[in-house]
C-alpha cells in the first residue's frame, strides 16, 4: 500500500463504484473521491487536486490553467479512452505523467455502435415515441444483413465493430489515416477515401479521436455527399460533426436517420434536433457498460503507477 501519494479521484462514476474504491484504497491510504456528484472544472477542478500527487480523470478539462496551479501535481491517469480533453503540451510542459492504456472499453462502444444500427434501420424510437403517444402502426425498416457499413476509424473500436458486424453479412468498407492491412485482409476489407465511403455507404460510423484534424470531420458538404438512404453514427466524439447541417439534413430527407451518443456541448440543449423523430440520442453511455467501468477503472489505477510523459506525435 502507498502511504505517500495522495490521489484524488475526479470522475463520478468512478466514485460510485464500490469495487474500484476498494481497488484503489488496497493501494493507496489517502483517496479523495468526488463523492459530492459534482462535473468538476476550472477554479472548482483545481480546489479539489489540489494537496494530491495522483489524479483519476475522465471527461474533466486538464489544460495549461488547470497545471499551472497544480505543481504538486505528477500522475494524470485517464479513465476511460479519450484524450481530447488532456493538453498534451501542457502536460509535457509542466512535466506531468500520463497514465492511459487505449481500446478497454471497446466492447461496449461497439455494441452500442451496432445497437444503433439495428435501431435506427427499424426506426425504433420513432415507434417507441407514438406508442407512448398512443399510436399503434407498424413501421416498415430495413434489415442490417447484407447492408453496405462504412466504418471511419479503424483503430480499437472500429476493428472490434467489424467483428461483430460479420456474423450479419455485411459488406464493409473503410477509411482512416492509417494503414491496417493484415486487418484489413484478414477480415476482407476494403480501404477508400472519405469521399466514396460517405457516398457508397448505407450506415456510416465513426470512430475516430477528437482533434484538431477531426474537428468538424464530417461537414455540410461531406453530409450531402451521403444518401438520403443512408443513416449517420457517432459514438466516437463529440466535434466530430457539423450538428447544425446535420439537423437541416434530418429535417429536409436529405438524410434518412442519425443516432449520437455524444455532442459539442453535454449535455445539448439543440431540443429541435433532440425531438427529430429520425434522430436518437444518448448520454455519453458509450463505455458506460458495467464489464467496461471495471475495465476502464482497473486501467486508470494501474496507470498512476505506471505513467509516462505523454507522447506529442
Amino acid at each position: 500500500m502507498n502511504t505517500v501519494d495522495k490521489v484524488a479521484v475526479c470522475s463520478r462514476s468512478f466514485s460510485k463504484n464500490l469495487a474500484l474504491r476498494t481497488a484503489l484504497l488496497a493501494r493507496y491510504t489517502y483517496v479523495t473521491f468526488n463523492d459530492s456528484g459534482s462535473q468538476l472544472e476550472g477554479d472548482c477542478l483545481v480546489d479539489f487536486l489540489k494537496g494530491h500527487t495522483k489524479a483519476i480523470t475522465a471527461l474533466e478539462t486538464i489544460d495549461d490553467y488547470v497545471l499551472s496551479r497544480l505543481p504538486e501535481l505528477q500522475v494524470i491517469s485517464k479513465y476511460g479512452v479519450g484524450l481530447d480533453m488532456i493538453d498534451m503540451e501542457a502536460m509535457n510542459r509542466y512535466g506531468k505523467r500520463l497514465g492511459w492504456t487505449s481500446g478497454v472499453n471497446r466492447r461496449s462502444a461497439a455494441e452500442l455502435a451496432l445497437a444503433f444500427m439495428i435501431m435506427m434501420l427499424r426506426h425504433v424510437p420513432a415507434a417507441n415515441r407514438e406508442v407512448l403517444a398512443g399510436t399503434w402502426r407498424q413501421h416498415v425498416g430495413r434489415l442490417l444483413t447484407n447492408r453496405l457499413v462504412g466504418i471511419i476509424g479503424c483503430g480499437n473500436i472500429g476493428k472490434d465493430l467489424v467483428k461483430l458486424l460479420k456474423p450479419f453479412d455485411c459488406n464493409i468498407i473503410v477509411h482512416d489515416i492509417r494503414r491496417y492491412d493484415d486487418f484489413y485482409e484478414e477480415y476482407q476489407l476494403e480501404p477508400v477515401t472519405l469521399e466514396d465511403l460517405m457516398k457508397k455507404s448505407d450506415l456510416v460510423t465513426l470512430h475516430v479521436p477528437l482533434d484538431a484534424s477531426t474537428r468538424l470531420l464530417i461537414s455540410e458538404e461531406r453530409l450531402a455527399w451521403m444518401k438520403p438512404t443512408a443513416i449517420l453514427i457517432n459514438a466516437a466524439r463529440g466535434g466530430l460533426v457539423d450538428e447544425v447541417a446535420l439537423k437541416n439534413a434530418l429535417v429536409n430527407k436529405r438524410l434518412a436517420a442519425a443516432a449520437f451518443d455524444v455532442f459539442v456541448e453535454e449535455p445539448p440543449n439543440d431540443t429541435e434536433l433532440l425531438n427529430l423523430p429520425n434522430f436518437l440520442a444518448t448520454p455519453h453511455i458509450g463505455g458506460s457498460a458495467g464489464e467496461a467501468i471495471l475495465a476502464m477503472g482497473k486501467s486508470a489505477i494501474e496507470g498512476l503507477e505506471l505513467s509516462e510523459l505523454p507522447s506529442l506525435k
